[in-house]
């Protein structure tokens, strides 16, 4: 029996009515008119705007932190490619960045991007490209120390051709992997996602030697006919 992100049962009777149909217009692609399709009838875009997220990717975030437990009161977090800003409203009451639990240690959350993002309380957002030189230690400045947490949503644009963008989104995986390395406290967490596609093994290999464990999960918001996954890995070296 299907149920949506709230539990509830998507199934039975008029759930064919409550279907959303787009007609293709003039100068729109087809699919873009699937795409436009999939969103308005998508559960969880309708569930962010209800629950005023920024977009249905902070559900990824959220049950990925319900598996793992890695945005704990008084961690300090660092969201890649943070745009618009779902990462971190979920991250800003989980580590208590607005200091509201009363006896919790407060945390903070660092937010990168090539892009202006709306301000969010709580959260410290930075314009910067992560993979220029002395990001690093721009980051770290910032936070007045290394980070608990490095966490990416990141994607790179997309080419059509599914072979290109997989090496590109590992690529960028792989960037901020490194830039992880060089921010992350001992023991901390790196979360970033990726596509399925057989050339993220060299990505795994490398992060089996600097965490203690690794995780490939597909949280339930992901869409199921994605090839987008999420590699979770917790216990870093130093």
């Amino acid at each position: 029996m299907a149920k949506g992100p709230d539990g509830k049962n998507t199934s039975g009777r008029g759930q064919r009515d409550l279907t959303v149909k787009v007609k293709t217009a003039r100068g729109r692609r087809a699919s873009s008119t699937r795409w436009l399709q999939r969103q308005l009838n998508d559960p969880y875009v309708k569930r962010a705007q209800v629950e005023g997220y920024r977009g249905r990717a902070a559900f990824k975030i959220m049950e990925l932190d319900d598996k793992f437990r890695f945005l704990v009161p008084g961690a300090r977090v660092v969201d890649l490619g943070c745009a618009p800003g779902g990462w971190c409203q979920v991250a800003v009451p989980r580590v208590n960045a607005l200091g509201q639990k009363a006896g919790k240690a407060q945390g903070r959350i660092l937010g990168v991007d090539l892009q202006e993002v709306e301000p969010i309380a709580g959260v410290e957002f930075h314009q910067l490209d992560f993979m220029e030189d002395g990001a690093d230690d721009k980051v770290k400045d910032w936070l007045g120390g290394k980070a608990d947490v490095v966490m990416s949503d990141m994607a790179a644009s997309s080419s059509g051709h599914k072979q290109t963008d997989h090496l590109r989104i590992i690529a960028l995986c792989e960037a901020a992997a490194y830039l992880a390395f060089d921010v992350l406290e001992e023991g901390g967490t790196f979360v970033s996602k990726v596509l399925a596609g057989g050339a993220e093994g060299e990505l795994q290999k490398l992060l089996k030697q600097r965490f203690t464990k690794v995780a490939n999960v597909k949280p339930p918001a992901s869409r199921s006919d994605s090839s987008e996954k999420f590699v979770v890995a917790t216990g870093f070296r130093g």
